[in-house]
Parts: C-alpha cells; sequence; structure tokens
C-alpha cells in the first residue's frame, strides 16, 4: 500500500515510477535497508526532499524515544547532557537511547540505518556538523534533529543549541589577569574544533587588550582529555621563562596542568594558578578545588531536547534554530597572585 505524504503531494509509486525503479525500493530507502545502490538511494533521497515527502502515521507506530549520540561515552560531561535529555523525555513520557558513532565531527555511517529503524521522536548529537545524506535521510523520514554544540559551529540549517566560548576564554584570562598574570599559557582543545579557536580567540582578546605581549609558545592544543593537559604542561612548565598561569580549554586537562605542576615541584596556586573549563562534577573534588568557566551542559541537553520536540510538532517552523547559552567563571582555589617575584 502507498504511503502518501501529509498534505496528498505524492505517493510512493509515484516516486518509483519518477526514479524508474520499484516501490520497494522507493520503501528500502525510506527504511535505511543498505541493500540499496549509492546511485539509487541518492535519486530516491533527493525525490523524496524535491516533493518534501513525510511518512503518514499509518505505518508502525513511532517509539515513545529520544534518542542521544556521542562519538564517545566515556567523556566526562557525556553524563550532564545525558541527564538533560533525560529531564524533558520524562516530562514527555519516553525513554532515552544512548548510541556512540563516529567522530567528533559527525556519526558514522552505521548509525543512520539504526536511527531509522528506530524511528524515535528525535535525535539530540553531539557533534559539530552533520553529512548533507544524513540530514535528507531523517528530513524524509520526519525524524527532527538538533544538535548540541560544544564542539562547533553547525551549518545554518542545522538547528543547535551551543555555549559562549570566546565570552568564556575572555572570562578566564581576564581573571588571571586581574591577579596580576603577565606570563599566562593556554592549552586549548583540538585545532580542527571551533569551540577550541573561539577559546583561544578570547584567551587572546583579553591578552592584547590588556596590553600583554603573547608568547606564542605559551599557546598549545590539547585533545579535551587529561593526558594531553600533563603532555602540553609538561613543556611549558620545563621551560626556563615558565608561565605563573595556564588557562586549560577543559576541566580534564586543568587536571593534567595540576599533575605536571606536581611533576615539576610546583606549587598550585602559590607558583601556578590554573584555570579550566566545563565545571563538571570533578572540578570542585580536585586538590586544589578548580577554578572553571562553567559551561551549562545541562540545560544545553534540554534545550536541545525541546527544540527539536518543537520541530517535531511544527516541522516548518521559522522560529529560531539557534541558541547560545551564557558561561560564567566560577573562582575556586587553584588562582591566586602569581609569586612576587613574577610580577611587573
Amino acid at each position: 500500500m502507498d504511503e502518501e505524504v501529509d498534505e496528498g503531494r505524492v505517493t510512493l509509486a509515484q516516486v518509483a515510477e519518477t526514479a524508474g525503479v520499484s516501490i520497494s525500493t522507493v520503501s528500502k530507502v525510506l527504511n535505511g535497508r543498505q541493500d540499496v545502490s549509492a546511485l539509487t538511494r541518492l535519486k530516491v533521497e533527493r525525490l523524496l526532499e524535491l516533493h518534501g515527502y513525510r511518512r503518514t502515521s499509518r505505518g508502525a507506530p513511532e517509539a515513545p524515544l529520544i534518542e542521544i549520540v556521542f562519538h564517545e561515552l566515556d567523556a566526562i560531561w557525556a553524563m550532564e547532557l545525558i541527564l538533560g535529555v533525560e529531564k524533558v523525555a520524562k516530562e514527555i513520557g519516553a525513554s532515552v537511547v544512548l548510541t556512540e558513532s563516529g567522530t567528533r565531527h559527525s556519526p558514522g555511517t552505521e548509525w543512520i540505518e539504526g536511527v531509522l529503524r528506530r524511528r524515535p521522536l528525535g535525535v539530540v548529537l553531539v557533534f559539530s556538523a552533520l553529512p548533507h545524506e544524513f540530514k535528507q535521510q531523517l528530513r524524509s523520514r520526519s525524524i527532527p534533529f538538533v544538535i548540541i554544540d560544544p564542539a562547533g559551529d553547525p551549518e545554518p540549517d542545522v538547528p543547535s543549541v551551543g555555549s559562549a566560548n570566546w565570552s568564556g576564554g575572555l572570562a578566564a584570562t581576564r581573571h588571571l589577569i586581574e591577579l596580576g598574570h603577565r606570563r599566562v599559557g593556554i592549552i586549548t582543545g583540538p585545532e580542527d574544533m571551533m569551540c577550541s579557536l573561539a577559546r583561544l580567540d578570547g584567551f587572546r582578546s583579553a591578552m592584547t587588550t590588556a596590553g600583554i605581549e603573547i608568547d606564542p609558545g605559551l599557546i598549545a592544543f590539547g585533545d579535551f582529555h587529561v593526558e594531553g593537559g600533563y603532555e602540553q604542561a609538561m613543556r611549558m612548565l620545563g621551560r626556563p621563562d615558565r608561565p605563573t598561569a595556564i588557562f586549560a580549554g577543559s576541566d580534564l586537562q586543568a587536571i593534567g596542568v595540576l599533575e605536571a605542576a606536581g611533576a615539576h615541584g610546583l606549587r598550585t596556586p602559590a607558583d601556578l594558578s590554573v584555570v579550566g573549563y566545563d565545571d563538571v562534577a570533578v572540578a570542585q573534588w580536585s586538590r586544589p578545588a578548580l577554578t572553571t568557566v562553567r559551561q551549562p551542559l545541562r540545560r544545553m541537553a534540554e534545550e536541545a531536547s525541546r527544540m527539536m520536540l518543537r520541530l517535531r510538532a511544527a516541522p516548518s517552523t521559522t522560529s529560531t534554530t539557534r541558541m547560545e547559552l551564557a558561561t560564567s567563571l566560577v573562582i575556586r582555589r587553584s588562582t591566586a597572585p602569581p609569586p612576587s617575584a613574577a610580577r611587573p
């Protein structure tokens, strides 16, 4: 039996006839089956998108699921995002599905087949981008999606929720400057991630505005993990003109910096001040408790889930599909004025 669009504009039979394939082939494409050639799949997907095809509710009922997709579930901040999605799911009587797939830039090709079979209420993705063909497939099945964007700057047609990374980098660096630090290092995240560059730009803006020369040797790119912070800090702190403060692009990297300081016989904050980023739970339990930039991860996930549900209720909505939440500085015990000899 043919499935019709919401407004009766086209049937599967019409799509099949135009594409020169069988109805069963169109059905396979709709259901994410992989036993269809790439060329045929592309042709059918384009026709479905051209005609604005949307499934009716006459097929199998959609599962009351919200799916959240990560490239790594072992990241410490992942739990905050999961809790945010879970809160919204409970409000509507839905469950949450967790999926690990792809790289930090986009989910893997194996994911799309699974999500098309599951047909959740919608998808929340923790990536910086979504391939065009994935967007086409999700939209043709009326599966709304939103990117939680702590890691990039999505394309204009991708609904997303992010945070003020530049402002966070600015606030962290200004705090250190106001304490009297002049030799300030930064270990931001991966060089190919927009959030890393935005935090670095905030750092540069604060230093330049204060009239402080930036030492290129005190700028490093890490991986947002403890090991990356440790390795880069070991290098910086081994210099004869070592920094008196380091701004780390994540709390995990900041913990690595604390370990490196100890390895060099330095006390925090007496000899080295350290600022992190994210304000995950471990930040307040580190020794010393970590000064950090709070990124509202849980609220980002809540807002992304609600945005997804709004898009589901009104697919053609013209309301804002990009939201940026504020960051804030949390001052604890890992920062202090520099040793007197380091003052200008």
